[in-house]
């Protein structure tokens, strides 16, 4: 289909790989359902967004050439897996995980020069989202460094396009997790009693999962978190360190803090987009998809509606927060959004305790990931604590 449909834009653009935000909050009202060979149907406004989200039927999430546990799934199969899934985000897997949550934020800000430079994204973001999931998953601190490694060379595929070499990415990721099943088998009543010895019991429909469900739904816990978590220090950091104003206002009072996490994530997303496929013909904002089109959800652009938002550019902690998208809507609406928030309202409040400023460092402007990336690939700042 693709090969006769006209081009609206170019994701890859220089101009839009500039500033992706900005590319997209100008084709929110230049073209909001947008295609392109690349993407094919991007949807920029917040209402197209939320019809998607909230019409499974028409809008599969089966989108994945691979096996995706529950996130490639529809009902009743998605409806199966999610049973499993979200008591491990709940109150009590939370108020478990809490102490050692807490720690860990602490141990990482600790890291802090006393009064200097440090590059939020490499030395904050990357180190925390690697020891806060190896420790939820129950990993060995020695996967540290081989996960950073590897996070590295699959951004580095993304952006080149290398099929190959992702795919041979995703099967060393996969061997990493098999290790783990394995070691707990060989284990056997000694296993340690945690969330990857914990998935490894469960059953579905009656029946014990399967290695390649395990596998599939520890890869997209571990990748999609190590990859979030960072982007959202990366982005919180940089917010705080240029608005002084708000974070003296943090600083004094923490109670709105998880409120603001959530709005600064709104405005500059840690998540760029997700995909869809349509399953019938169906009109979308004046655009007519047929069955089968893939769509690819933009959160870059649809938290950012100004038909929605005013004034989006800015932190308003007194807004709806059912309008931020930042953690989905509908029956896909992400199932770890209570471990993501608990984990970053840790870092910031570890991080405001630990320091008296964060700023930008003059002439040192953070560096905008590319996508599919959001957030930044770099973000140097002063400390002082």
């Amino acid at each position: 289909m693709s090969d006769t449909r006209q081009q609206d834009w170019d994701p890859r653009a220089e101009d839009v790989l500039d500033d992706q935000i900005a590319a997209y909050d100008r084709m929110r009202g230049r073209c909001p359902v947008a295609f392109s060979d690349y993407l094919q149907w991007s949807l920029f406004r917040h209402a197209d967004v939320r019809r998607v989200l909230e019409d499974h039927d028409t809008f599969s999430n089966a989108a994945s050439r691979h096996l995706s546990v529950p996130n490639a799934m529809d009902p009743p199969e998605h409806t199966h897996f999610r049973r499993i899934i979200e008591p491990y985000f709940g109150p009590e897997a939370m108020a478990e995980f809490a102490p050692q949550c807490r720690a860990i934020a602490e141990g990482v800000v600790a890291r802090l020069p006393a009064d200097g430079e440090v590059e939020a994204m490499a030395e904050m973001g990357q180190d925390f989202a690697l020891e806060i999931q190896c420790a939820f998953m129950g990993w060995p601190t020695t996967l540290h460094e081989p996960l950073r490694a590897w996070v590295k060379r699959q951004q580095a595929a993304t952006l080149a396009q290398d099929r190959e070499a992702l795919g041979e990415l995703a099967c060393e990721f996969d061997g990493v997790i098999r290790e783990q099943l394995a070691s707990r088998r060989t284990a056997g009543d000694d296993a340690p009693d945690d969330v990857t010895t914990r998935i490894m019991n469960e059953t579905v429909e009656g029946r014990a999962l399967t290695d390649e469900e395990i596998v599939s739904i520890l890869r997209n816990w571990t990748v999609g978190e190590l990859g979030t978590i960072s982007a959202s220090i990366g982005i919180l950091m940089r917010y705080l360190a240029a608005d002084p104003e708000l974070q003296g206002r943090l600083r004094a009072d923490r109670h709105q803090l998880s409120t603001a996490i959530d709005e600064i994530l709104r405005l500059d997303a840690p998540l760029m987009s997700n995909r869809r496929i349509a399953t019938r013909a169906v009109e979308v904002g004046g655009r007519r998809l047929e069955a089968g089109e893939r769509l690819t959800i933009l959160w870059g652009s649809a938290n950012r509606d100004e038909a929605v938002f005013e004034a989006p550019d800015e932190v308003h902690l007194d807004r709806d927060p059912a309008d931020n998208l930042l953690y989905g809507a509908g029956i896909h609406v992400c199932p770890g959004a209570p471990l993501a928030r608990m984990e970053l309202e840790d870092f910031m409040d570890a991080l405001l305790d630990a320091t008296v400023d964060i700023a930008p460092l003059p002439g040192r402007p953070a560096v905008r990931a590319l996508y599919p990336a959001g957030g930044y690939s770099e973000v140097p700042l002063h400390v002082r604590r």
